[in-house]
């Protein structure tokens, strides 16, 4: 009996696509969204960082996280709840009893993603952790600024090859073997 044989398959991007992520003719336009999202986690980090009651890190670290997370808990009920159960336990049974923990990872983890999406160093990386943390403060309930800022980061996702392209990736990725270089030949388009 003899074997299919499997051969991996690329699906090309469309073009709309090739030119909105992956066309460096964009990369300015990535680089104003990049550093803006990576401004306002910087800001955000850097003022927890620097709170002078010192709530985050340090002898009070996890009290200002506690009051937030107790605060999610407390949207948890009626007819359409803003924390849906499973969050909830995660809450109650992971961050919560953790707290401190989960404090300094949520200073350092915006200041790192912050400075990251500055410079332009590891940039799908960054974003894509920027979204993770827009998204845990979704799901706890929290809007604000967090929708736009989770498209934005997603956005950046994926766009990442063109939106550190002005920043240090430009450098770093293809020392890591990601190649970033400029296409002389236009792509080849068959037509059957």
């Amino acid at each position: 009996m003899a074997t299919a044989r499997i051969t991996p398959t690329q699906i090309p991007e469309p073009a709309v696509a090739r030119f909105l992520f992956a066309d460096t003719r964009l990369a300015p336009f990535w680089l104003v969204l990049r550093v803006y999202l990576g401004w306002q986690w910087l800001e955000a980090g850097w003022g927890k960082l620097t709170n002078p009651a010192g709530v985050w890190i340090g002898d009070k670290a996890g009290v200002a996280i506690t009051g937030f997370l107790k605060g999610a808990l407390t949207k948890t009920t009626g007819e359409h709840p803003d924390v849906t159960g499973w969050y909830a336990w995660f809450i109650s049974n992971v961050a919560l009893p953790n707290a401190k923990v989960f404090s300094y990872l949520v200073v350092f983890g915006e200041i790192l993603v912050g400075l990251a999406l500055i410079m332009g160093l590891f940039t799908g990386l960054a974003a894509f952790f920027a979204g993770f943390m827009n998204a845990a403060f979704l799901l706890a309930g929290t809007v604000s600024a967090n929708p736009w800022m989770f498209i934005v980061a997603t956005w950046l996702v994926l766009a990442w090859r063109t939106a550190g392209y002005f920043g240090l990736d430009y450098f770093v990725l293809p020392r890591l073997g990601v190649f970033l270089r400029r296409n002389t030949n236009p792509p080849e388009v068959r037509t059957n």
